[in-house]
This record gives structure tokens, sequence and C-alpha cells, in this order.
């Protein structure tokens, strides 16, 4: 019954999911929300930034026909969310991950062969953009490289360019510390803490979640692979990407100093698209309901242990 809500792309489903969202929001930030003014100011944002990339999502889904006309993916992505509220509390993982989006738009639009050139620009200073609210972010500058195995390997010209990207990124940071702050660099700018330690996950509710999402994940990432041939030849490097965005996103999380769900909200993206890929093409509908449904229920079930 839920996928079949969601089989359409209507602006309903956009509202169902962004009225999810919020009430997960109100839940999770509720302490929040009510102590003082300054407080409240940035739950909001928080919650409009959260609101953002759904919408976001939804438009990169749609410009390049990364799936069908359905709300598969929004649906996912807005579940994640559930499963994963912590995320919503941190304003730093919002920003990262929007720019980080803003350079997978960039990179998935290349398959059109228009304007490479400046996309290639666009993703590299994005995701250096990225790196400030979060550094592991970084690490999705390997996606740049695999467009470019991908649409220019023989061009010189296109390889140069994402450096180009970084350099300018630098140049105007160093403008703007020089400016602001009457030195080169802050220590600030580049927090480069990671973590190994897995304890925090030592729970009921995490082993849960952690369970079926990542059994979930290597499902149908499994089929999305054995499906790529398949997939329309132009836009296949386009869903390369995405499977390569997910994996990065899987080792930012593991190496992340802050472990507590939060971290995988780089996943939220690509697993989504992968998510709805899968469940387009299964015939059996309660096949279909039971992995909607373990999204829905696993963060409940983990309230309850």
């Amino acid at each position: 019954m839920i996928t079949s809500i969601f089989s359409k792309s209507k602006p309903i489903n956009f509202i169902v999911v962004a009225i999810f969202i919020v009430l997960i929001f109100v839940i999770s930030n509720f302490s929040n929300l009510f102590n003082d003014w300054n407080e409240t100011i940035k739950s909001v944002v928080k919650l409009v930034l959260a609101l953002f990339l759904v919408f976001l999502f939804d438009f990169i889904i749609s410009k390049n026909s990364l799936t069908q006309k359905n709300s598969y993916a929004i649906m996912t992505f807005g579940l994640l969310f559930g499963m994963f509220p912590q995320a919503l509390k941190h304003m730093d993982l919002l920003l990262s991950n929007l720019f980080v989006l803003f350079a997978l738009r960039r990179l998935i639009s290349l398959h059109s062969n228009i304007n490479i050139k400046k996309k290639l620009f666009d993703a590299a200073f994005w995701i250096m953009f990225a790196t400030l609210f979060y550094f592991w972010a970084v690490l999705f500058f390997a996606l740049v490289i695999v467009a470019l195995i991908y649409h220019s390997q023989n061009d010189i010209k296109n390889v140069i360019i994402p450096f180009v990207g970084v350099a300018t990124f630098f140049a105007l940071l160093l403008v703007y510390n020089i400016i602001l702050y009457d030195t080169y660099l802050k220590p600030s700018d580049f927090e480069r803490y990671a973590s190994l330690d897995y304890t925090a996950y030592n729970s009921k509710e995490n082993i849960l979640r952690f369970t079926v999402l990542f059994t979930s994940f290597v499902w149908i990432l499994v089929y999305f692979f054995r499906a790529l041939p398949d997939k329309n030849k132009k836009l296949r490097p386009s869903y390369f990407l995405i499977a390569w965005s997910s994996i990065i996103a899987i080792l930012a999380a593991i190496i992340a100093p802050l472990k507590n769900g939060s971290e995988f909200i780089f996943l939220f993206a690509p697993f989504s698209i992968i998510m709805a890929n899968y469940i387009e093409v299964i015939s059996e509908r309660w096949f279909k309901e039971v992995f909607v449904v373990l999204l829905i229920i696993t963060p409940i079930i983990g309230l309850l242990l």
C-alpha cells in the first residue's frame, strides 16, 4: 500500500515526506526548540536545510532521469531520516551534505556532454567547500576522478580543471581569512578528527538499525551492479557514480569522529536512488512493502528495546 502511494511522482508525495521529516525533527529536537531564541532559530535553520535537501535530491533525480516517474527515492530519503534522526541535529553535517549533493548533481549531469569543464570545476569546488563543515567530505573528491575516467580521460584540459577548482577554493579561503582574521589558514578550517572506536554502536537499537541498513544495502547494491548493463548507455556512468558515492559515504562513516548515526547522512542520497531502482523492478508487491516497512518499523522497535 505504501509503495503504491509513491508509485507516481506527485506534489502530494513531497508534502507527505516533508511532513514526516518535520515530525521526526520536532521529536528529536524538542528539547532545543523552546529553550531560547538562539536555539530555536538554529533549529529552524536545520529543519529548512533538511527540507531543502529533499527538494534538491528530488530535482537531481527528475532532471537526470535516475529513476522512473515515481517518488520512491524521496520516500526512502525521508525514511532514512527516521532511522537516523541524529542527522537532523548537526548543522555542519547538513551543510556538508548539501554541498556534496551540489557536486554530485554536476557530476551526474556530465552525461549530457555540455559544459564539461564548468561542471568538473564546480564539482571540485563544491566538494572542497563541503570539507569546511566536515573534513571527511574530501573523500568525495574521488568521485571527480571517477567522472574523469568515464567522461574525459583523453582530454588533458579536463583533467586539470578540477584541480583549478581546488586552487580557486583555497585562493578564496586565503583571501577570506586574511581580510577577517589577518591569517592565511585557521586551525578550525579543516578539523581532521577520525575515530575507529565503535563502542557507541554497542546497543540493541544501533545493532538493529545497522543490521537492517547494511543488509538492505548489500542486497540492493548487488542487484544494482547486475542491472547496470541493462541501463541506458548514456546514463550508465551516472549510475556508476551513484554506486561509488554510496561506497565512499560508508568509508566516511567508518572513520567519522562522532558515532551516533548522523555520520551516515552522506549515504542517504545514493542509497535512496539505488533502493528506488530496485523497488521499480520488483514484481511482487508484498516484497516491495517489506523493504519499506523495515525502514519504518526499525526506529520504532529500536525505541522499545
